[in-house]
This record gives C-alpha cells, sequence and structure tokens, in this order.
C-alpha cells in the first residue's frame, strides 16, 4: 500500500522585526530617515540568506529584539537630523544697501575770554587799547572855572590889609602879590610882577569886561568888581581897600 503525503509551503514574505513594525508607524519621510540611521549602522539587522529562508518549511526566522537600538536610532535622527544638499544646489544672499548719514552737527556760540596778549606783535595793540581804555575811565574831568563872584568875595576879605612892599601874604601885600594870592585860592597861577601879569590871560575891551577880570595899567594890577570898581592894593601908607578905578585908560585880561 503506497501511501502519499502533501507537503505544504510556507508562503513567501518579507521578514518582520520591531523596525518594521516601527516603520509602518511612521510616515514616509521618517521612514528614509530610519533607513539612512541603520545603513549608518546604528541599527543591526539580522542578515538571514535567502536560501536558508526558502528551503525551510517549519523553522521560523530568529526573531532579535531590536528595540533598543531603533529608540537610539530615532534619537539619533531627531536631535542630529543629517542634511544632504543637490551638488547643483546654488546659493544666493539678498544685497543689502548701507547709507551713511552725517553726524548732526550742533553749533553753540560760546563767548570766550579775550586771549592774553602775546610776547609778540599782539602786546603794543593790547597796551593801546588799555590806555586808551584808562584815558577813557579814569581821566579826571577838567576843573571848572573859577567864578567871577567866587573870586571877588575872596578878594573882598582882605579889605584893611596893609600894603607892603614886596608882600605876598594877608600880613601885607602888594599890588601883584595881592592878585596873585586871590587867584591861587581858586587854582589859577599868576606871574609874581605886574607886568608879567599882564600877559597872563586874554585882553578885552571896557564893555566886555566882567568882574573878576585883572584890571592893569603900567606898574598896577588889581581885581575888577564891575561898574567901574576894582579892589588892590594901591600904594605905600594906605590900606587894601574897593573903589573906583583911577586910572583913564587900563587894560582888562580875561583870566582862564
Amino acid at each position: 500500500m503506497s501511501t502519499s503525503t502533501t507537503a505544504r509551503h510556507r508562503r513567501a514574505c518579507r521578514p518582520s522585526t520591531p523596525l518594521t513594525e516601527l516603520g509602518q508607524r511612521m510616515g514616509p519621510g521618517a521612514r528614509r530617515g530610519l533607513a539612512t540611521v541603520a545603513s549608518s549602522g546604528l541599527v543591526l539587522t539580522i542578515a538571514a540568506s535567502s536560501a536558508t529562508a526558502a528551503g525551510s518549511e517549519s523553522t521560523a526566522l530568529p526573531r532579535v529584539d531590536i528595540s533598543a537600538a531603533a529608540a537610539e536610532a530615532v534619537t539619533a535622527m531627531i536631535t542630529t537630523p543629517s542634511v544632504v544638499a543637490p551638488a547643483d544646489v546654488t546659493w544666493s544672499v539678498e544685497t543689502l544697501e548701507a547709507v551713511a548719514k552725517a553726524p548732526r552737527v550742533v553749533t553753540v556760540a560760546v563767548e570766550r575770554p579775550a586771549a592774553a596778549a602775546s610776547r609778540s606783535g599782539e602786546r603794543p595793540a593790547l597796551a593801546e587799547a588799555t590806555e586808551t581804555a584808562a584815558a577813557t575811565e579814569v581821566a579826571p574831568a577838567p576843573a571848572p572855572a573859577a567864578s567871577a563872584s567866587a573870586i571877588v568875595n575872596y578878594a573882598r576879605q582882605f579889605v584893611g590889609t596893609p600894603y607892603v612892599y614886596g608882600g605876598v601874604t594877608p600880613a601885607g601885600f602888594d599890588c601883584s602879590g595881592f592878585t596873585q594870592y586871590v587867584f591861587a585860592n581858586s587854582g589859577i597861577g599868576l606871574p609874581r610882577s605886574s607886568s608879567a601879569q599882564a600877559s597872563a590871560g586874554t585882553r578885552v575891551s571896557a564893555a566886555e569886561a566882567q568882574a573878576g577880570d585883572l584890571v592893569w595899567w603900567p606898574g598896577h594890577v588889581g581885581i575888577y568888581t564891575g561898574n567901574g570898581n576894582h579892589i588892590a592894593a594901591r600904594q605905600p601908607g594906605t590900606a587894601l581897600y574897593e573903589g573906583a578905578i583911577p586910572h583913564s585908560s587900563p587894560v582888562f585880561i580875561r583870566i582862564g
């Protein structure tokens, strides 16, 4: 009796590993990245020869737990992704235009003190300016001319003083000594002699004569008090007094 036995063959299929299941759950891009990591040696797979797989009917392929390696590969892929650029890639950089603007200048007017004079040509100019300023600020105003009334009033104080030849003090006067003393009190200097006093001022006519002018004729001089009168030390033995001019044509001299 012959007995025939029909052999059953396992349907051909791809080997399944935990990495295969992980790849199926990932998208296409993730699977390609995982394959890249695996081909780099981070994931170890079991190489089974196609001949052994075809010849073994009932023996299952050995299963290896590579979950730890797969997790490491995924972590490496996420933390250190690899970027592959095509060889013919081109790069372009946008050109930026830089515009330089001049800084804002603020002008402040500052009044500076005058520079000190140098040792060269500036010193004469500075000295001249200083002298001019000093003359303007320090020069005293001219003393006011003595009034006629002041001269006449002061002369009248000496009425009664005795005549003394060569006398120049209130103890005794001669004619020119008296006029010199009175005008000196008003700050006006006269020569000592009567002949010299005739040229000490400006001669005026009798119509122009004013009180305080000198009255002169040869050998005598006095002070005009107005209205044809004068005050003078006239002659020895006669005290100084005020009265009419005895000379018919006296000369009047304006002093100052």
